[in-house]
């Protein structure tokens, strides 16, 4: 590329990943970018040909993204609450109100001022069931006598 500095045309493609990351996080497009911005200061000191530039951005991509994951392998995230994209997941242990019979493994409960489709074992309307899990927007239930008796 005669008469452009390569290093330009790497900063912006660094600033660009490093964009899109923040628009859309995917955890890859900022090793790419720091990959790029790296590159962008070995042509602004060297000015190595441009296929060589190409090859070192590959190659520290792949270095970055595959030490990244290794990393965050070894030193998961822990959150302080795993559970807070998951309502269902949260009420587990709570008792709730039967308002529609459980018949055949199906009904609705009451919990807290929503109702939700409730699977488990029989229970009459106005009973009272212990949430014990959730499989997507049902909760699974059994009636509180079988727990305490």
């Amino acid at each position: 590329m005669d008469g452009i500095e390569t290093y330009w045309i790497w900063l912006i493609i660094g600033l660009a990943l490093a964009s899109l990351e923040l628009v859309v996080p995917g955890v890859y497009l900022i090793w790419m970018a720091m990959a790029a911005l790296a590159v962008a200061v070995l042509a602004f000191v060297s000015v190595p040909p441009l296929a060589l530039q190409i090859i070192a951005w590959v190659s520290l991509s792949l270095i970055f993204v595959f030490s990244a994951r290794r990393w965050l392998r070894e030193r998961p995230i822990v959150s302080s609450d795993p559970l807070l994209n998951n309502r269902g997941g949260r009420m587990v242990g709570q008792t709730a109100l039967v308002t529609q019979a459980i018949e055949n493994g199906s009904g609705r409960v009451k919990v807290g001022d929503s109702e939700w489709i409730a699977r488990g074992a029989d229970a009459a309307a106005g009973g009272r069931v212990r949430i014990i899990g959730n499989d997507g927007s049902e909760l699974l239930v059994e009636p509180v006598a079988l727990i305490e008796g």
